[in-house]
């Protein structure tokens, strides 16, 4: 879901500048799940930027604010989400926590880290949904935690139907500041792409496990 498609094309502007997002359906990435795709994201890039990083921590924090009520704790999902999610918790004056893969091996066998307590009413931070594995499993820990999930906000989504229905069986709603379909109208826009492009690249949002870039 998005909340605001002027600030969404804004992002998606932010991450083709930066490079954040790259686009190449002529000379596809090879992600490690085996899958051929025509864009490769890496949203840690946008914490090397001040302006961007800021202007992202101020829409989370609207955004959130906007659509949650009495929000006691910040999670950042490790590890793309953490450092993220600490900036929003900053704007927001509020408590961060971040979630481990899995729990510590040695220690006190921690998954979440930092001071929380049962019943809280958290809001989840991701830089990326994909198919949203790893983001549920966050939300997940959190609620055998005991705490309250209200809802996961992420950086960009592929817009998978497979995620939609991941989140749905989950029960857990979700919003992002961009999306994949904004994100290619701001790159035809901008001429990162070519309209010769769009039809392959919506093909590959569609079935991104078959998506052959020769057709």
């Amino acid at each position: 879901m998005i909340l605001d498609k002027d600030k969404a094309l804004k992002i998606a502007d932010f991450l083709l500048q930066i490079k954040a997002v790259k686009l190449s359906p002529e000379e596809p990435f090879k992600w490690s799940s085996g899958w051929i795709s025509p864009i490769y994201c890496d949203n840690r890039k946008t914490l090397s930027y001040p302006s961007i990083r800021t202007a992202i921590r101020q829409t989370f924090s609207e955004q959130i604010q906007k659509q949650y009520e009495n929000v006691d704790v910040i999670a950042g999902v490790a590890t793309g989400g953490i450092a993220i999610g600490a900036l929003v918790a900053e704007e927001m004056g509020l408590p961060f926590i971040y979630v481990r893969s899995s729990a510590k091996g040695h220690g006190l066998g921690n998954q979440i880290e930092g001071d929380y307590q049962q019943g809280q009413r958290v809001v989840v931070i991701e830089d990326l949904i994909s198919t949203g594995g790893s983001s549920l499993k966050a939300v997940e820990a959190l609620r055998e935690a005991k705490c309250n999930v209200l809802g996961l906000a992420s950086i960009f989504t592929y817009g998978f139907e497979l995620a939609s229905d991941n989140f749905k069986n989950a029960n857990c709603e979700f919003f992002t500041l961009s999306n994949y379909e904004l994100l290619i109208e701001k790159a035809l826009k901008e001429n990162y792409i070519s309209e010769k492009n769009v039809a392959s690249l919506s093909e590959w949002k569609n079935n991104p496990k078959n998506w052959n870039p020769n057709g």
